[in-house]
């Protein structure tokens, strides 16, 4: 696993290790693919149950910001993302 990835805000051991196991073992592969398209193949790869909390520490760790910093607008984006799947 890549350190970097946990140095990350939001992304603990366990995320972490998701990332790595659906091929996004590096932050610029992480950054490249984005919080959605990493939230997908977690969802689809390892984690079926994964959450909207998983969803909005992704997107955060993408912004390099923690997770209760997004805005309501960038919350309330990636619910209706959420709730679409």
């Amino acid at each position: 696993m890549d350190k970097e990835l946990t140095s990350l805000p939001n992304i603990g051991p366990v995320l972490a290790e998701n990332l790595c196991a659906v091929g996004l073992d590096t932050t610029e592969k992480f950054r490249a693919a984005g919080a959605r398209e990493a939230f997908l193949r977690i969802r689809s790869q390892v984690d079926a149950g994964a959450c909207f909390h998983q969803l909005t520490a992704l997107a955060g760790a993408e912004l390099d910001m923690p997770k209760k910093m997004l805005t309501p607008a960038q919350k309330q984006g990636l619910r209706a993302f959420f709730d679409s799947l």
